[in-house]
């Protein structure tokens, strides 16, 4: 027997009465695109430590990449009665139908690292995106031949998430003049579906293939395509004759780059941005309104927003950034 579903309307009064009767305790929806990646189970981790620390009770959701299965997580958070929800979307536009619902029921809603387009979000919580792609090329725009035109490959992250396209934007703010004064020269680019390092490996055999061995760099937007970049270099005998730029300083990309196989990779303290995404949390969750530093638009209004700063790292910073700030202990880098 089908039950027929709560109204709009009765849904919301219900869910006020939990948020209202929880203010001092608040219960947190944490909703994750995926915890197939590193990064992200740092973030999950360290989010809920903080946010235990300041007395919330925190559920967590992940939907593996899966914009259906992450819109059925937040109905059923938003179900559930949380007091506020923090989401990392897969899809930052597919996201928007359960951001209405939430919307309905009286729910603030945080979008951390990854911006939610055309939907009254509260908060944005990120890092500088587009510091990330114009560091990544920067890095890599410095260490170009001098006496010849540089030649590139370009491996955007998933299109589906907003932070790829900024990432891109902070490349072409670097690499667009050169490419137009003919001292680059991008031989392929593609984007690497849901950002699977399989996926960054066809992109570079593509390129090898079609393009041959003449190559000086590969701007790769994470270390997980970077990896994948690596292997179809490693295949073709080319790994460590081509600098290859990463981010998020997962472990197997800071092995590598004391390997020399990766150049470098873009660090980015999560510990701050998780922390922060708590503490924000729980004083929305308890009806206070955090100060922003700016504001970011999403299509559907001018954001509140908070970002973090970020660390270009490479051989040469490696023990100062990544391992004194604990994020990898030097014994596994070896």
């Amino acid at each position: 027997m089908k039950l027929r579903p709560l109204t709009a309307l009765a849904l919301s009064f219900a869910l006020v009465a939990t948020a209202f009767a929880s203010k001092e305790k608040p219960v947190i929806g944490l909703s994750l695109d995926t915890l197939k990646e590193e990064r992200w189970q740092r973030d999950r981790d360290t989010f809920t430590a903080a946010a235990e620390k300041l007395g919330a009770t925190v559920i967590v959701q992940s939907a593996n990449s899966d914009d259906t299965r992450q819109v059925r997580d937040v109905e059923s958070l938003i179900s559930r009665g949380v007091d506020v929800l923090v989401i990392v979307p897969h899809n930052g536009e597919a996201m928007g139908r359960a951001v209405k619902s939430a919307t309905e029921a009286k729910i603030p809603v945080i979008a951390y690292d990854r911006l939610i387009k055309n939907a009254p979000i509260d908060y944005y919580l990120s890092f500088d995106n587009v510091k990330v792609g114009e560091a990544q090329a920067a890095y890599a725009v410095a260490r170009f031949p001098q006496d010849r035109k540089a030649r590139i490959v370009r491996i955007y992250g998933a299109p589906t998430d907003n932070n790829a396209k900024m990432f891109k934007q902070g490349q072409d703010n670097i690499l667009l003049p050169l490419i137009a004064a003919g001292k680059v020269e991008v031989l392929h680019e593609d984007w690497a579906q849901d950002w699977k390092p399989e996926n960054g490996k066809k992109i570079m055999n593509a390129a090898l293939t079609k393009h041959g061995r003449s190559l000086d760099a590969v701007i790769a937007s994470n270390d997980g395509t970077a990896g994948g970049a690596i292997q179809a270099l490693t295949e073709d005998g080319l790994a460590g004759k081509v600098l290859v730029t990463g981010q998020d300083a997962d472990l197997a990309a800071c092995q590598r780059i004391l390997r020399g196989t990766q150049a470098m990779t873009i660090y980015k303290p999560l510990k701050n941005l998780a922390t922060l995404a708590a503490r924000v949390a729980v004083d929305v969750a308890k009806g206070q309104k955090p100060a922003a530093t700016g504001t970011l638009d999403n299509g559907a209004k001018k954001v509140p927003s908070i970002f973090e700063q970020v660390i270009s790292v490479d051989k040469e910073n490696l023990q100062s950034t990544v391992v004194a700030d604990a994020f990898h202990k030097a014994a596994d880098l070896k």
